[in-house]
């Protein structure tokens, strides 16, 4: 199985992009992660926020193809723990899916087209968070998962 973290934009603060290369690349031991950017949409200031969640998730379900699961990251997603992660990603990776998909959106979250189509939403916190942070976060928690997975000495409850 393959994991790819699809997000809006690129990451614009050094020390974000620094944490997740540096999460990337431990992850890559176990299991095979990406990260795609969805360039952050044109002349976006003209268009209205529904407009701009309209695109952005067309877009966003150009990438929902056949054998592959879309879960979206988002503040009224199912509340996991580390370790309730780490086992609903061990449960995609023996269900034969080839790739899941897991979305940080832009900073106006998701169209209705783009929920309809996911399937399931992942909290990682009932704070809110900037859309940039988040991906740092998703990405450690994902490596979290991989070592709590493996019994490595990384998590501690």
């Amino acid at each position: 199985m393959k994991i790819t973290l699809l997000v809006i934009g690129k990451t614009d603060a050094a020390y974000l992009t620094e944490g997740i290369s540096e999460y990337t690349k431990r992850l890559n031991h176990y299991i095979n992660f990406q990260i795609q950017i969805i360039p952050d949409l044109k002349k976006r200031k003209n268009l209205s926020i529904e407009q701009q969640k309209t695109l952005e998730g067309d877009l966003i379900l150009t990438k929902n193809l056949p054998g592959k699961e879309l879960h979206l990251f988002d503040e009224k997603g199912k509340l996991f723990s580390s370790r309730e992660l780490a086992m609903f990603i061990e449960k995609k990776m023996a269900s034969g899916i080839k790739e899941l998909i897991m979305v940080v959106g832009g900073p106006y979250g998701f169209s209705q087209k783009v929920y309809n189509s996911a399937v399931s939403k992942i909290s990682l916190s009932k704070l809110t968070f900037s859309h940039q942070m988040v991906r740092l976060m998703c990405v450690e928690q994902i490596y979290r998962a991989f070592t709590i997975l493996k019994g490595e000495p990384y998590h501690h409850d």
